[in-house]
Parts: structure tokens; sequence; C-alpha cells
């Protein structure tokens, strides 16, 4: 926990906060401020805890980080394929930061616990070695009705919490494999999931019979899929067949192509042809679309 800030800290601290309410996001685009890591935008006091949490199959380890004091939205954090870590953390904080409860598990927990990666900046997505150690990791999580299960605990991790508003309906965003993980969460536990981000996600729409896409009819609440614009470029139809399925579902739903690469959001991403796959200024507007989306959402 961090020690409370003097006076001065403290109105400084509610002055960002009403920054951030008016639109600091777009502003701080617009203006070509250079981005700052995710965690550096902090507006509140922080308590942040490594916790374990119980389920049907095991003992999840988890990040809880939120506000030192007071009680707030829960939120849960699905990670890409590389795990929780310390990039991870800091988006958790950053949204702690904003007046949010977050559980950021680590779904590869049946296999071993987090850190898998420190960080993904120096991963080869096409190296041997690292394919070897990914997928049985995701193995894990594959089986039917595995991520149900753990969307259930965590859910439930959180409501027990006494810094969650129980009275308010949660959060969930997730990144690459996380989208997909999202829109299983908000089907699985519909009455507490309010609201749904997919970033740059991945595996939304199979043309299998659990596809993901397919549950847009057990789900309640808001939903927003930023899309990569490579991932559009390999599945075009993806875009169109999300638009679909959620209209004909009466789900409040964005789905919208983003003029950057699968994994744009995540500061820690490798770079891709020498190029940098993190692109600030299009994470910064994904981050104003997940605050509006949460404030619409989180009733």
């Amino acid at each position: 926990m961090h020690p409370n800030p003097s006076s001065a800290t403290a109105a400084r601290a509610v002055a960002d906060a009403n920054l951030s309410r008016r639109g600091f996001v777009a502003a701080s685009v617009a203006g070509g401020l250079a981005a700052a890591t995710p965690a550096a935008r902090a507006a509140l006091p922080l308590a942040e805890s490594d916790v374990s949490i119980k389920t049907a199959d095991g003992t999840c380890d988890a990040a809880f980080i939120r506000p030192a004091s007071g009680t707030y939205p829960g939120v849960l954090v699905w990670v890409d394929a590389f795990g929780l870590r310390p990039s991870m953390r800091d988006i958790a904080r950053r949204l702690a930061g904003e007046g949010y409860a977050v559980l950021v598990p680590n779904p590869y927990y049946r296999a071993s616990k987090a850190p898998q990666w420190e960080s993904a900046e120096n991963v080869d997505f096409n190296d041997a070695a690292f394919r070897a150690k990914l997928q049985p990791l995701r193995d894990t999580i594959q089986a039917p009705g595995a991520i149900e299960r753990d969307a259930a605990a965590y859910v439930g991790f959180l409501d027990a919490q006494a810094q969650v508003d129980k009275a308010r309906r949660m959060g969930s965003q997730g990144y690459c494999m996380g989208g997909a993980l999202v829109v299983k969460t908000a089907a699985a536990v519909p009455e507490r999931i309010g609201a749904g981000a997919s970033l740059h996600g991945g595996g939304l729409v199979t043309n299998q019979p659990d596809s993901p896409h397919l549950l847009a009819p057990r789900i309640r609440a808001r939903m927003y899929f930023g899309v990569a614009r490579n991932d559009d470029q390999r599945q075009p139809d993806a875009k169109d067949k999300l638009r679909e399925a959620f209209a004909a579902a009466k789900v409040s739903t964005e789905v919208e192509v983003y003029p950057a690469k699968h994994g744009w959001c995540v500061p820690d991403m490798p770079k891709e042809g020498g190029a940098p796959i993190y692109d600030a200024a299009q994470a910064e507007r994904a981050w104003g679309k997940l605050l509006a989306l949460y404030k619409a959402g989180l009733a």
C-alpha cells in the first residue's frame, strides 16, 4: 500500500482525476504529448496484493490492485498469451487509479505460477522454443468449461472483497487470447458482468460450434471489440459476424478496426519487421473507449 499523500499531493490527485473525466486521453493525444507507461497516470493512491484464488481446478495466483480506500466496481483483466507479468500489472494499476478494483489472474495456473515471461519485448513469435513453451500452457485453458469455471471463481473472489462495490456490475477486458475469454466471462456470469472489452482479441469468430461470437444471446453486458488492422486483413468477415451476432441478440456493441497491429495496446510487445507493435496513440484511443464503456456499463 502506498503511504497517504500530503494535502498538496491529494489535491493534485483530485485534479488529475477531474482532468481524466473531462477527456484527458483525447486531449493528450491531440496535443502530441509523449505516451507514458500505463501506470504513470494513476490518479488515486493504490493498494496492491498478490492473492490466491480457489477454483474448481486448483489454486490461481493473481494480482489484486485497487484504490487504497473506498469501494469501487470490480474489473477482471484477461491477459494476452504472455501471461501475468509486469506490463499487465501496469495496465491494472492505471485502471485502478481511475477508480476500479482490478483482478489480473494467471490464466496458466494449472501448469505454473506467473510470470511465465517477465516481458514479451524480446520474444520471437516464430522461435521453436517459444512455441514449445507456449502451447502446453495454452492447452491448460482449452478444456470445455475451464474458462467459465475460472470466471465464476474470479467474479466470486471480487464480490467477496470489501473494496468492491457489489451494488454495481463488473467489467472485464482482455488482450489477444484474452478477448475471447472476456466474451466467455460475460456469457458465464451475465448477472455480474456489465461491460466487456476485447482489444486485438483472437479467436472471436471461428467455424466451430463453440465459437465465442455465438455466445451473444447469453450476454447482458455492453461490449466493445477493438480489432487490429492485420487481424481484419486475415479475417475480414469476422467484424461483420460479430456485429450481426450481437445485434441479433440485442446486445449494445461497438466493433471498430484500428490502424494498428495485433498487440498494439501492450507496451512490452516485441518489434515486428523492425517496427514496434505497440502504438502509443492508438493505445490511448482504445483506453479512452474502455473508460467510456465502463462509465456507461458499470451502473
